[in-house]
């Protein structure tokens, strides 16, 4: 019989045991495994959702919020600002572009943003098919947009009021997809862009184009050739989700937020504190609250980690505690190997390839199980797949959680190894007899 297939025979000989530590490892690794994919993929999207992005310009409330809102697109916006906002941040000179976004409805889930071509320069978003939008109506959408609708190019759909499914409908202002961006790795993917104008006509907001010298997307009027007469006010719906339901009357067009970059460095020392000044607007910084995002991941990220690092050194103790007293009962059987021909090497390599065997299996079945929670987690939670956590990723730093648990199990069957290296043959079997 060889080492390994003797190995083995100990292991089926106390299943229990065997069962135990396997499961006490599984967990371990399974829990390092599954904070290590979570933390990993939450930094790498965070980073490049908000790369290219100096500051966001919204209503007052808290920043967090409207980083979360405005960039990452997984909260609600903390209101709506007047478009003369937009005129007025591109006329300071320390900013290079401004980019206006409006939000408030969705189709199937997936958020409507009302905004300009530069918003898909800003993450390198380029089309798979179709072209982009150049009119009010028209929508281009992300990958996994085109791939959880099967939204093809001409089809038509209405978005939904709010940004969650179930709102009402606004079945009288239908989108047509005119084209679908290939991925980017980026919220774009599950993102429906449109012009801001075709938010503001979903909801019934007249808009009369600036003339500031600076160049708009065309308005509802110019596109279609005629004008919204004065009788369609009283059956405006509700604005944009942050938008005041109480001001029907005579609303205005409006922007939930401008995504800013800096012409020079300059401007991140002037523009925050110009843009606090004024009465209704507040100027957040995505580096720092990206930052105080995963600082407050992070507190509960290392708590787990020590528990499961505690749990996988208890597994690793548990294993020894089996092989030393397993060792106890096999002393004569141990003796008894070196007498027909076993080395003293050969006996000391079967041990450790007991403990070694019991930290493998924990350590393929921790993977899997860490994986599988990533996967459910992901399909129960609509926001993991937001940002992008996937089952299917697999971390480098998980090949190190592996060799960890591999070196435990080493370990811990490395003092009964030495035990068995150093037994007296001839004393033992004088014992056993």
């Amino acid at each position: 019989m060889s080492i390994f297939a003797l190995t083995l025979a100990y292991l089926r000989d106390r299943k229990l045991a065997t069962l135990l530590n396997i499961l006490l490892l599984t967990l371990g690794v399974a829990t390092l495994v599954l904070l290590r994919i979570f933390a990993s993929q939450l930094e790498s999207r965070l980073d490049r959702d908000a790369q290219g992005i100096d500051l966001v310009v919204g209503a007052k409330g808290s920043p967090m919020q409207l980083i979360l809102s405005g960039v990452f697109h997984i909260d609600a916006p903390t209101g709506n600002i007047p478009l003369e906002t937009l005129d007025l941040l591109r006329r300071q000179p320390t900013v290079g572009q401004a980019i206006p976004l409006a939000l408030g409805d969705n189709f199937r889930g997936f958020r409507i943003v009302g905004t300009e071509a530069g918003y898909l320069d800003l993450y390198g978003a380029e089309l798979a098919d179709g072209r982009l939008f150049d009119r009010p109506m028209e929508a281009v959408i992300g990958s996994a947009v085109a791939a959880g609708t099967h939204a093809a190019l001409g089809q038509r759909f209405t978005g939904s009021h709010g940004l969650g499914e179930g709102g009402h409908s606004h079945e009288d202002t239908p989108f047509t997809v005119v084209g679908r961006l290939k991925p980017t790795g980026t919220v774009v993917d599950r993102l429906i862009l449109t012009p801001v104008e075709s938010v503001w006509n979903v909801h019934g907001i007249h808009h009369e184009e600036h003339e500031d010298g600076h160049e708009h997307a065309p308005s509802a009027e110019e596109t279609h050739g005629h004008h919204h007469d004065h009788d369609h006010d009283h059956e405006a719906r509700p604005a944009p989700a942050a938008m005041d339901s109480g001001r029907q009357a005579e609303l205005k067009p409006e922007v939930t937020a401008i995504l800013v970059r800096y012409r020079s460095a300059l401007g991140a020392v002037q523009l925050p504190g110009f843009i606090n000044r004024q009465t209704d607007l507040q100027a957040a910084v995505p580096a720092v609250e990206l930052a105080r995002i995963l600082s407050l991941v992070g507190i509960g990220l290392d708590t787990m980690r020590v528990l499961a690092l505690l749990q996988m050194l208890t597994a690793a103790l548990s294993i020894f505690v089996a092989l030393y007293g397993s060792l106890q009962k096999r002393q004569g059987d141990m003796a008894l190997l070196r007498v027909i021909g076993a080395s003293r090497g050969q006996v000391f390599g079967q041990v450790l390839l007991e403990g070694l065997l019991l930290a493998a299996a924990g350590a393929i079945l921790g993977l899997l199980l860490g994986h599988a929670v990533v996967g459910v987690a992901a399909a129960i939670f609509p926001e993991l797949r937001e940002l992008g956590v996937s089952a299917l990723h697999f971390d480098p730093a998980e090949l190190l959680i592996l060799l960890g648990a591999l070196g435990l199990g080493l370990l811990a069957a490395l003092i009964p190894a030495l035990q068995v290296y150093r037994t007296d043959i001839a004393r033992t079997l004088a014992e056993v007899q």
